[in-house]
């Protein structure tokens, strides 16, 4: 790690990782060589640094084996973190010319309550700051479980308790939000029982798990070399509610060491429901964001019950460029990229570096760690700046290490890091306290909800990337640790007013989080079906709201008094209200009519079972549309849709059981089209 002392005594860390040798500034590099340290005196200082450093971490007496390594040996050992600091410092010496303060985000502190009315805001709940009934807010109360009302009421109490002492205009009582008399506290939420993956739980019904097959389960272990014992993971129970005992975290914390073979890591599973799973990309934008209000409830609650403190981190964040390709925020980016290309959800940059680097790059030798010339990068860096976007750019001039070195600048130049930092802190603590591999991982995918739309999809290309590379270890000698301790200082880089020891042993907890995010990825783009329920609920719970309020209305009561007297002359008036299909029509129970708008028949009657699936409804649209309309329509693959009742939009997974959706939301229409992207 670097440490800079500044004028004002602040020290500032900045953070990288790659498994080479430091080179010298400006010199030019072939295809997979290294300069060996002993021609260079910057990378003599450089080692040095990162050797210091390494045994400050280790806590080893003695200075480590001298560092002489060719590209074709594996690039650590179980023990060493000298690459990661290697990397930090190759972030350093390629950004000496680049004002710091592009680079770094500054954390501004604040009073609990300020932070409590943050976090009551980013959780959906501003109506318990404004004091205004909304109504979206008293749906998302009603349908909280035990824990994450509690989570609710702590946080409502610190901020209440907060105010007062500050004087401030006066504040509701928790008591008249809860539902909590003074003699005997209890809370008004939803009882704790097992639901189906993406439905509502059906009084006296059990969730019924499928048979073990090739498709039946997310397989999210190893390919050689694991555990023969693998863990399930379920999603039907909240994780703040299925903590039933609180980890020990105190030895842990003394004794932190992660294994770095990848084959310490368990092998888990997630089982498919007769509801199937459900992606991120598979939900309307209107319901994941009310999944990320209930993500940010459920992980505070879950840090509760374990006992770990969650704080959320308040940044200055530096504003970025409004035009160009590097030091530009992701929605700016997207916003001018969806000009040449509709639709599109990760910027066009970036899914070229990819693409180049997957077609090229993934069998190269020290790929990410083996860093291309730091002048070569820098003129492709302005080349594209100036001509990507005139399509006029030569990507076959560019080597693969230059590119990786272009990825990860693109990465480390965001205003606001890939991975918000608002709560990052507070899992490298979780991290850093509790061992269990799955504790860990269920707070990750939780923090992987949170993420705003455009981080998230354009951490899903990277990381689906880094698989790739991760991969094609026996050619390019980049193993899972390896690439996760390349990428880790990229992704992570702080600013604070001290480094002790503790802070810098955080450098391997970012490593091992990296290393989660790539060997559990297909696990975390999954949306917990507990979630899933509860958004089905907060809709539910609005509609009764408005269909209360419209009773309520004297002035729409008096509209359908008139309606109703209209509606009894014979004539059909013009503009009559329309109802949709399902109230149109007496379809009998288990039986829906699905629609095809691409198909040449565009609907049709199917009688459900209890052992129909979506990808059965498919199939026999295929079949029986007289133009043979096949299932992928124009490279489009087509997808069953649930749309409308308790949920705004869900692409359902093939294996679904459609009587037991049906059930759970008998008022949706279901329509097949394509699937997006």
């Amino acid at each position: 790690m670097i440490m800079e002392i500044k004028e004002s005594g602040s020290v500032v860390l900045t953070a990288y990782h790659p498994h080479s040798p430091a080179r010298m500034p400006g010199m030019e590099q072939s295809f997979g060589q290294e300069i060996p340290s002993s021609h260079s005196p910057t990378s003599r200082k450089s080692l040095s640094r990162c050797r210091t450093i390494n045994r400050m971490l280790s806590n080893e007496p003695t200075p480590p084996p001298a560092f002489s390594r060719s590209n074709s040996q594996v690039s650590m050992d179980s023990t060493s973190m000298e690459d990661f600091w290697c990397e930090v410092e190759s972030i350093k010496e390629s950004s000496e010319d680049r004002p710091e303060e592009q680079m770094l985000l500054e954390f501004k502190p604040a009073d609990e309550g300020e932070l409590e009315a943050e976090w009551l805001q980013d959780a959906g709940l501003s109506t318990l700051v404004s004091g205004a009934e909304e109504e979206d807010g008293q749906a998302l109360l009603s349908t909280l479980t035990r824990t994450q009302a509690a989570a609710v009421q702590k946080r409502y109490n610190t901020y209440t308790q907060t105010l007062r002492k500050k004087n401030k205009h006066t504040v509701r009582d928790v008591r008249d939000i809860f539902g909590i008399n003074d003699s005997s506290p209890t809370f008004e939420t939803v009882p704790v029982s097992p639901v189906p993956s993406n439905g509502i739980q059906l009084p006296g019904q059990k969730p019924v798990w499928k048979s073990v097959s090739s498709n039946s389960c997310l397989d999210c272990g190893l390919d050689k070399g694991s555990p023969s014992v693998t863990e399930e993971l379920s999603y039907e129970v909240s994780f703040s509610e299925s903590v039933t005992v609180v980890p020990k975290t105190q030895e842990w914390q003394k004794n932190q060491r992660f294994k770095k073979d990848d084959s310490a890591l368990p092998k888990f599973i997630v089982r498919k429901s007769r509801f199937g799973l459900t992606e991120v990309g598979d939900l309307s934008p209107e319901d994941m964001k009310k999944i990320r209000y209930l993500s940010l409830i459920e992980l505070t609650a879950f840090y509760d019950a374990l006992g770990v403190e969650l704080k959320r981190n308040r940044t200055e964040r530096i504003k970025g460029r409004e035009n160009g390709l590097f030091g530009v925020p992701l929605t700016v980016l997207l916003e001018n990229d969806q000009k040449k290309v509709p639709g599109i959800k990760v910027p066009l940059i970036f899914q070229k570096l990819l693409l180049k680097l997957e077609e090229t790059g993934l069998e190269t030798e020290g790929i990410l760690r083996v860093p291309g010339s730091a002048s070569r990068v820098k003129n492709l860096h302005q080349e594209l700046e100036a001509k990507f976007y005139e399509d006029t750019f030569d990507w076959d001039q560019v080597r693969n290490n230059d590119a990786a070195g272009l990825l990860k600048m693109f990465i480390r130049e965001l205003p606001s890091p890939l991975f918000t930092v608002e709560y990052l802190p507070a899992f490298i603590t979780l991290v850093e306290k509790i061992s269990k591999i799955k504790l860990q991982l269920q707070a990750l995918h939780l923090l992987i909800m949170l993420l705003p739309e455009a981080n998230r999809d354009t951490a899903k290309a990277f990381l689906q990337f880094l698989k790739k590379v991760v991969a094609n270890e026996g050619k390019n000698k980049m193993n899972l640790w390896n690439v996760s301790m390349i990428v880790a200082p990229n992704l992570f880089i702080y600013k604070g007013k001290r480094a002790n020891q503790q802070e810098m042993q955080a450098a391997a907890t970012t490593a091992h989080i990296v290393r989660l995010l790539i060997r559990y990825q297909d696990i975390l783009w999954t949306v917990p079906s507990f979630l899933i329920s509860q958004v089905r609920k907060m809709n539910e719970a609005a509609m009764n709201n408005n269909k209360r309020q419209l009773m309520f209305d004297k002035g729409v009561r008096k509209l359908l008094r008139r309606k109703t007297m209209e509606r009894e002359r014979p004539e059909r008036l013009e503009g009559a209200i329309t109802f949709p299909p399902y109230l149109q029509s007496d379809i009998p129970e288990g039986v829906i009519r699905v629609y095809a708008p691409l198909h040449s028949k565009v609907s049709m009657a199917i009688q459900l079972n209890s052992q129909t699936k979506a990808k059965d409804i498919l199939a026999r649209f295929h079949c029986e549309n007289s133009c043979g309309s096949s299932q992928n329509m124009g490279g489009q693959i087509q997808s069953l849709h649930e749309i409308g009742g308790n949920i705004g939009q869900h692409c359902l997974d093939p294996d679904t059981y459609m009587l037991d959706v049906y059930h759970a939301n008998p008022q949706a229409e279901w329509v097949i089209k394509p699937k997006a992207s």
